[in-house]
């Protein structure tokens, strides 16, 4: 078939700063590389005008993020959780120990946790709720029992 792996999910951010604290400091992502990118090729690929933005990758457990940051043109911003049924790309999930620890820790760092989500014990005791970036990208956090990530019984 010729395709070789998966390279990264890109995520469109209107700040930075913040949501490398979100990503890097709190889900625990390893910042790899920043990429300045503006011209005519980038233009083209991305089917946009005036092209200026630096994309910062990140790594977690395998799994590589590109933060886009857009200088031009002006990111189209809509800061609420997307719904579940909208066509596309609707969440990323990460596997937790101590999913009130974890809720806990993140809600006191300014996060959004969508307390409505919240559900326990379904699956044979496994709980998920969802958190959303700083720019309402939804983040599901799940713990499994019997998991590596889940807390000794």
């Amino acid at each position: 078939m010729g395709i070789e792996r998966v390279g990264h999910l890109g995520i469109c951010v209107s700040d930075l700063p913040r949501s490398l604290r979100f990503y890097r400091d709190l889900l625990g992502f390893r910042e790899l590389s920043t990429l300045d990118v503006a011209g005519l090729h980038a233009d083209r690929l991305l089917g946009l005008k005036s092209v200026k933005l630096r994309a910062v990758y990140l790594e977690r457990d395998g799994m590589r993020i590109e933060l886009l940051a857009f200088a031009s043109p002006e990111s189209v911003d809509a800061p609420v959780p997307r719904p579940m049924n909208q066509l596309g790309l609707t969440h990323l999930s990460v596997r937790v120990r101590d999913l009130s620890r974890v809720v806990e820790n993140l809600r006191a760092a300014g996060v959004h946790v969508l307390e409505a989500t919240a559900i326990s014990r379904f699956a044979a005791g496994s709980a998920a709720i969802f958190v959303t970036d700083p720019d309402g990208t939804r983040i599901e956090l799940v713990e499994l029992p019997g998991d590596p990530a889940a807390p000794p019984s």
